[in-house]
């Protein structure tokens, strides 16, 4: 650390124990606490008081990543970790799934070695869906323990990308996502989610307002910031087909859509187009990952949400001398 930010976060953390009504007398050291007697710990002293001043401070930032099964997450968090990398820019991939077996990035946190989705289905003899959620459900309890010592390792303003399973349950009425994310709250970190839909799944209306239902449902559930990404836009072969539901036209949506649907289900029809309309709650960005200028515009967005780079550090990469 250097001078000026050594400096730095001591007058913070002076200033943030003097605000809360801990006034120190004028004139005496604040690393004796107003004692003249006795040897005074200097170490310990200034460490209870950077650790209090820190305590009203961002910690960190962080993406939830979430969606249905296959829509991209993984493909997504490692497209992430490359393009950061070629911006010298740091950030850490926590795997939440405990059913996953290969990673394209470096996994800095694993729910793996809390409990594995192989282990609970041998050990209970669950089926895969009920595995995974008795999995996640074991990380909920642990949160305070084994979740808050693996964070412990990380630097304040750093960048966490969880990467989450796929089971839609887990972000529309489970609780175990929400408790999760109040978790990371608690510690001061702004969280942002971001949910994916793969974009070969906007194929006519029905889908499209199936998916914004979804989002719409995680929305409300985990109650933060959302930014929704239709993922595998590489592999669309008509785009046209599904630009056209980035920026949809509501009366034209209304009309395919009853045209789908039979008539007693036209007042609903118009009741779904309204909300996601009226409201201008749901939307989606493309990501075309062999776009650097794709995946730099959404990760702007996403940190204009979490307010990443205002209050944050700038971190560098580690420097290798075979480099110079």
């Amino acid at each position: 650390m250097s001078t000026c930010e050594w400096n730095n976060n001591f007058t913070n953390a002076r200033f943030a124990t003097i605000s809360r009504g801990k006034r120190l007398k004028f004139g005496t050291s604040v690393f004796s606490k107003g004692s003249a007697t006795g040897p005074v710990d200097l170490t310990s002293n200034l460490s209870n008081i950077l650790k209090e001043g820190k305590r009203n401070t961002i910690m960190g930032y962080a993406q939830l990543v979430i969606g249905p099964a296959g829509s991209g997450k993984s493909t997504y968090c490692s497209g992430l970790y490359q393009h950061c990398e070629t911006l010298c820019r740091t950030i850490h991939i926590v795997n939440l799934d405990p059913a996953a077996e290969n990673f394209d990035y470096p996994v800095a946190m694993d729910i793996r070695e809390l409990i594995s989705l192989d282990d609970v289905m041998e050990e209970l003899g669950l089926g895969p869906n009920g595995g995974l959620i008795y999995c996640m459900e074991h990380l909920e309890e642990n949160l305070d323990d084994w979740l808050t010592e693996e964070l412990d390792n990380y630097l304040d303003d750093d960048y966490i990308v969880f990467d989450c399973p796929g089971q839609i349950e887990l972000f529309s009425h489970v609780p175990v996502l929400k408790n999760f994310v109040e978790h990371l709250k608690r510690k001061n970190f702004n969280v942002c989610v971001v949910y994916l839909l793969d974009s070969q799944f906007m194929t006519d209306v029905t889908k499209f307002i199936s998916g914004c239902m979804a989002s719409l449902s995680a929305m409300f559930q985990l109650e933060l910031p959302h930014v929704n990404i239709l993922s595998k836009m590489d592999l669309v072969t008509n785009r046209r087909d599904v630009e056209k539901y980035l920026n949809p036209e509501p009366q034209t949506l209304l009309a395919e859509l009853n045209q789908h649907m039979a008539p007693q289900f036209e007042k609903l029809n118009k009741s779904l187009i309204e909300l996601v309309d009226q409201f201008s709650m749901v939307s989606f960005l493309p990501l075309d990952l062999r776009k650097n200028s794709s995946i730099q515009y959404i990760l702007s967005q996403i940190d204009n949400c979490i307010q990443y780079g205002e209050d944050a550090d700038i971190k560098v990469k580690d420097f290798d001398p075979e480099d110079d």
